[in-house]
C-alpha cells in the first residue's frame, strides 16, 4: 500500500509540456488537468506563459523553463526571458545552467549567472537544471553549493532532452549535498508511480513529468 495518496503526489507534480511541436490547444489541455487534479504548476515554454497564465487565471501556478533545454546562451538573455516570463505572468523559472563553463571550472561564473536570474525575477521561484547525465558526481556535488550560494530555490536534475533523465542515485546525492538547503526536483523519464513514489522517498520535493495524471487517473 503506497503512503503517498494521489491527490499527495499530484500536489508535488510540475505538469510538463515542453515539445517543440506543442500546440496551445496541448497547452491549454494540459491546463485543464492540472486544474482539476491540482498539480503544483504547469511547466511550458516561455511561448506560451502570457496565454496559459490568462487561462489558469491564478487557479494553478505557471512553471516555465529557461535557457532551455541546452543552458549555452550568454547571461543576459537567461536573464532577459527569465524577466520576461515573469512579466507574462510565470510564477516560477526553471532555468538551465551553462554545462560548458561548468565543466570548464568556471564556477564563479556559473554561479553568478544563476544569482543574475534571481535577482531578474524577484521572489518568483527559481529551479536550477544541472543536466545531471552529463555530469560527474563531483561535478554534481559542487553544483549543489553553487546552487545555494546564488540563491536558488531548488537543484533539478534533467531537462528531459539529454541522453538521461533522473537518478534515484541523482537524488540521493542532491539530499546528502545540499542538506536542506534547497529544495529538490527530479525530472526527466519518471514513467511509473513507483519511481514518483521513491524519488519522494529519497527527497525530491517537486516532479517534473508529463506522465503524471495519465498514470495517476
Amino acid at each position: 500500500m503506497s503512503r503517498y495518496s494521489r491527490e499527495e503526489i499530484l500536489s508535488r507534480v510540475d505538469h510538463t509540456l515542453l515539445k517543440p511541436e506543442a500546440t496551445w490547444p496541448q497547452v491549454k489541455a494540459l491546463c485543464d488537468e492540472a486544474m482539476e487534479y491540482h498539480t503544483a504548476s504547469v511547466c511550458i515554454n516561455t511561448c506560451y506563459v502570457r496565454q496559459a497564465a490568462a487561462y489558469l487565471a491564478g487557479r494553478v501556478p505557471v512553471c516555465c523553463v529557461v535557457g532551455f533545454p541546452l543552458g549555452a546562451m550568454d547571461t543576459a538573455s537567461k536573464c532577459f526571458e527569465a524577466k520576461t516570463a515573469v512579466a507574462n505572468g510565470a510564477d516560477e523559472v526553471d532555468m538551465v545552467i551553462n554545462i560548458g563553463r561548468l565543466k570548464n571550472g568556471e564556477y564563479d561564473a556559473v554561479r553568478e549567472e544563476i544569482a543574475a536570474v534571481k535577482q531578474a525575477i524577484g521572489d518568483k521561484v527559481l529551479k536550477v537544471i544541472i543536466e545531471t547525465c552529463l555530469l560527474t558526481d563531483e561535478e554534481k556535488e559542487k553544483m549543489c553549493d553553487l546552487v545555494v550560494e546564488a540563491g536558488a530555490d531548488f537543484i533539478k536534475t534533467s531537462t528531459g532532452f539529454s541522453t538521461a533523465g533522473a537518478t534515484f542515485h541523482d537524488i540521493e546525492l542532491f539530499a546528502r549535498c545540499v542538506r536542506g538547503r534547497c529544495k529538490i526536483k527530479a525530472a526527466g523519464g519518471i514513467s511509473t508511480v513507483e519511481d514518483m513514489e521513491k524519488f519522494l522517498d529519497l527527497g525530491a520535493d517537486r516532479l517534473g513529468t508529463s506522465r503524471a495524471v495519465k498514470l495517476l487517473k
